[in-house]
C-alpha cells in the first residue's frame, strides 16, 4: 500500500480510516473499481467522522482547509460574484455555522455565487438532522470530484 496514495486520498475526503481502507484495497482493476470501493467505504463513516471531515473545508469564499488548491479551484466561479453577494455569503455562512455547528458545504464547482447563496438560504431552513444529510451528500460529491481528478 502506498502511503503517498493514502495521503492523496485524504485530500479527497479528510478521513484517515476511509483513506486507509481505500488505499488498502489496491490494486484496483480500473478507475470504476476504485470509485465503487471509495463510495461503499464512504457509507461506513459515522456522523462524527463526516463532521470531522467537514472541518477540513474552508467557508465558501475563504482560503484554507486541508486541500486549499482544490477548494480554491472549486470555488473559482463563485468568487467572481458581486461584492454584495460575496458579503452576504460571508455573513450567512456564519449564521449557518451558528445554527448547525459546521461549515456550509456545497459542491461549488461551476456554480455562481448567486446559486450558492440561494442554496445556503434554502438549506438554513432545514432541521439539523436533514441538513446533516444534505451536507454529507455534498461532501460525497466533492470527494468524488476530487477522486476523479486524482486518477485522471
Amino acid at each position: 500500500m502506498s502511503e503517498d496514495f493514502e495521503a492523496r486520498l485524504f485530500t479527497c475526503l479528510a478521513n484517515r480510516r476511509w483513506a486507509h481502507a481505500v488505499a488498502a484495497g489496491q490494486p484496483y482493476r480500473d478507475a470504476h473499481g476504485l470509485f465503487d470501493s471509495a463510495g461503499i467505504l464512504m457509507e461506513t463513516l459515522t456522523d462524527e467522522e463526516w463532521l470531522e471531515a467537514m472541518k477540513a473545508h474552508p467557508r465558501i469564499g475563504e482560503r484554507g482547509g486541508d486541500a486549499p488548491a482544490s477548494s480554491e479551484g472549486e470555488q473559482r466561479r463563485a468568487m467572481q460574484g458581486s461584492p454584495e453577494t460575496l458579503a452576504a455569503l460571508a455573513a450567512e455562512n456564519r449564521q449557518y455555522e451558528d445554527r448547525f455547528g459546521h461549515v456550509f458545504l456545497i459542491a461549488a464547482s461551476g456554480r455562481s455565487a448567486d446559486e450558492i447563496l440561494a442554496e445556503l438560504r434554502r438549506r438554513i431552513g432545514n432541521d439539523p438532522a436533514a441538513e446533516l444529510e444534505e451536507a454529507k451528500r455534498e461532501l460525497r460529491k466533492i470527494a468524488q470530484l476530487r477522486l476523479a481528478r486524482l486518477v485522471s
